[in-house]
């Protein structure tokens, strides 16, 4: 009889964990939320603020690594293959694309916003037999970034459209940041009394071209493009032609060439950021696009002598 009682009491115990395995499985099922990929950090931040909590967005490059020269693990080309939905920055930033195998929806987001053509015979960059290269920078221009907002708004409502008011609502709110953050430059930048900006990658035209500077750049649009000689006696001379106080690098890029540029010219050497991907630090601080816009704008109006 005991016997019995036990094999009795073995079997409730092992229906009672199986019903919980199934309620955990189901669980983890109901709970389990689309994977979505973006490229760069300027289109990760979109999401990120349309969706809430309700995607699981990948970040493909990893922050603090360069856009430029980036290339996926294999672990990381997994995940990006099984993603619903993949937006990536397009217009040549991402080799990696090239004959990639996407499972899902892949999504170029360079065919949906307007580029910048540069002559690149006064921009010291390699390009087409035409002389002409396409500047990837685009999300820097505030109507670009409009319009990847609105693309990747409808894009996460066609895969849960169940969730079509809470992404409007938070599209609508990212687009007017953008709005006023446009505005904001506009204000600060029509009060300056010098009219260059140098840096020694031209990531910038973008900016430039909507608020109504120059750029000066040491390496063209490749960051790892080695300076001449020529173009660092060049840059010399502009900083000296303009009576500029400060000169720029950037995070991902080497700073040795500007530092001596800065120094020889006797003026200062700080970074800006372009955001094609942020520091681990800029992580760390959770960082937002426009946090880092205005930290941008206030080192641009103070090298233009802004009022």
């Amino acid at each position: 009889m005991n016997k019995f009682k036990n094999i009795l009491f073995v079997l409730v115990v092992v229906a009672f964990i199986s019903q919980l395995l199934i309620m955990d499985t189901k669980e983890s099922k109901t709970n389990h939320k689309p994977m979505v990929s973006l490229s760069t950090f300027s289109l990760y931040d979109i999401a990120k603020h349309i969706s809430g909590d309700t995607f699981e967005l990948v970040m493909i490059m990893p922050f603090g690594v360069d856009a430029h020269s980036f290339e996926p693990t294999p672990k990381l080309m997994a995940k990006i293959h099984d993603s619903l939905l993949v937006v990536y920055s397009g217009a040549g930033l991402e080799p990696w694309t090239d004959g990639f195998d996407f499972k899902n929806k892949p999504i170029d987001m360079s065919k949906h916003v307007i580029l910048k053509q540069l002559d690149v015979n006064n921009h010291h960059e390699h390009s087409n037999k035409s002389g002409v290269s396409t500047d990837p920078h685009y999300w820097l221009d505030i109507g670009n970034m409009i319009k990847a907002t609105n693309l990747i708004a409808d894009e996460l409502i066609k895969i849960l459209p169940m969730n079509k008011g809470l992404y409007i609502k938070n599209r609508d709110l990212y687009i007017a940041m953008l709005k006023q953050l446009d505005k904001d430059y506009k204000k600060k930048l029509s009060t300056c009394t010098k009219n260059t900006i140098v840096v020694n990658h031209n990531a910038f035209s973008y900016l430039a071209n909507r608020y109504g500077f120059n750029i000066e750049a040491l390496s063209g649009l490749s960051p790892e493009a080695e300076p001449s000689p020529k173009n660092m006696i060049r840059l010399i001379e502009d900083v000296k032609e303009h009576n500029l106080s400060i000169v720029f690098f950037e995070s991902f890029v080497s700073d040795r060439a500007i530092k001596s540029i800065a120094k020889e010219a006797h003026v200062k050497a700080d970074v800006l950021q372009p955001l094609g991907n942020i520091t681990a630090d800029e992580a760390n601080q959770n960082l937002s696009f426009e946090d880092i816009m205005r930290q941008n704008l206030t080192k641009f109006s103070k090298a233009l002598n802004c009022q």
